[in-house]
């Protein structure tokens, strides 16, 4: 019987009976309740301390009705392995993971692509209280299927955000790409480049691509400076389209000058093939990246990147979940988080 004692597990009835208090005592006790005198409330600690005793805190947030708990699913391409994922999300995840702690809730992530396999009803089955989507947006039918629960929770007022949804009419927040493109081509041409190159899309799923390349193009013209785009082409990663984009670059805008990436994962697969052909950065041209994922401080040269505050876009990721807990709907909204010019060795 004493062994069967000691493979149990521990409850506030066995703390109870060490402490000699009720069960409902140690329930307040460690609670914090105000109706327990701190003498009564140490004795309780120590037993449960001796015991070894942790309150079930999934069980006491469930019996009061709340999960303490977010989902984030990471949007990922089809067949891709978890190491495949853009080092950017790695990085707003962290971001959203610390902000959910601050605020004393636990994150629950998945990771997820096929089509077939989908699955977002994480408020509607219990399992947390809000949904917060990032992500690829090479994955269209993912994005799809969650901006049909976005806008279905828009009603129900289920509490889903996202980061940079190619999709319209969902709450989400986004980089100041605004701020960030203009101020890549003002150091491009602060610098000294005359005939510059935006390696990006006007026409890509990813709609923060679109924004970054045509308010680069617009401030070059504005400041009396060459600009040209080249279209990223489709390719199983970031790195290899930037490869791609560099080749086209040498091929056709040998008088180049400055190039601004309209993602970090792109210029670095742009710097790997400039130096294949033998182009020397900052010498030959001068490079601008956008994100500020950590690994643009690796690069070699070191990456000048438009780096957002990742940590308050965490912040306000969570706090667009868990603000609109039990509020209803309500109409979309769209914020955009400040971003900074980081100087590096490339520019």
């Amino acid at each position: 019987m004493e062994d069967l004692r000691k493979n149990a597990r521990i409850t506030s009835f066995d703390v109870a009976e060490r402490a000699g208090v009720s069960q409902s005592t140690v329930s307040r006790a460690l609670s914090g309740s105000a109706v327990i005198s701190e003498a009564t409330r140490q004795k309780v600690m120590s037993a449960a301390q001796e015991m070894g005793y942790y309150v079930d805190e999934r069980a006491a947030r469930l019996r009061r009705g709340h999960t303490g708990t977010l989902a984030v699913v990471v949007i990922c391409k089809p067949g891709a392995r978890a190491r495949d994922v853009n080092p950017f999300s790695y990085a707003l995840l962290g971001g959203i993971c610390a902000a959910a702690a601050e605020q004393g809730l636990e994150v629950l992530v998945s990771l997820q692509a096929d089509e077939d396999k989908l699955f977002g009803h994480y408020v509607e089955r219990g399992q947390a209280e809000g949904l917060i989507v990032i992500g690829t947006t090479a994955n269209r039918p993912a994005w799809d299927y969650f901006s049909d629960i976005g806008k279905a929770a828009a009603q129900t007022g289920a509490p889903v955000a996202f980061w940079g949804s190619p999709l319209g009419d969902l709450d989400r927040v986004l980089s100041d790409n605004e701020t960030g493109a203009k101020a890549a081509a003002d150091h491009l041409i602060d610098q000294g480049a005359k005939n510059l190159v935006c390696i990006g899309s006007l026409g890509s799923p990813q709609r923060q691509f679109a924004e970054r390349a045509q308010v680069f193009l617009n401030r070059a013209k504005m400041r009396g400076v060459t600009a040209s785009l080249i279209e990223i082409e489709p390719a199983d990663a970031r790195r290899d389209q930037g490869r791609l984009a560099a080749k086209k670059l040498l091929e056709e805008h040998g008088e180049c000058d400055g190039v601004f990436a309209v993602c970090d994962a792109l210029a670095f697969g742009v710097i790997e093939e400039l130096q294949t052909a033998g182009k020397a950065i900052p010498d030959d041209l001068r490079l601008v990246g956008f994100d500020g994922i950590p690994a643009s401080e690796m690069t070699s040269p070191p990456l000048t990147t438009v780096e957002p505050d990742l940590d308050l876009a965490g912040r306000m990721l969570v706090e667009a979940v868990a603000g609109a807990i039990g509020e209803g709907g309500a109409h979309p909204k769209v914020q955009r988080v400040p971003v900074k010019l980081v100087k590096r060795a490339s520019s």
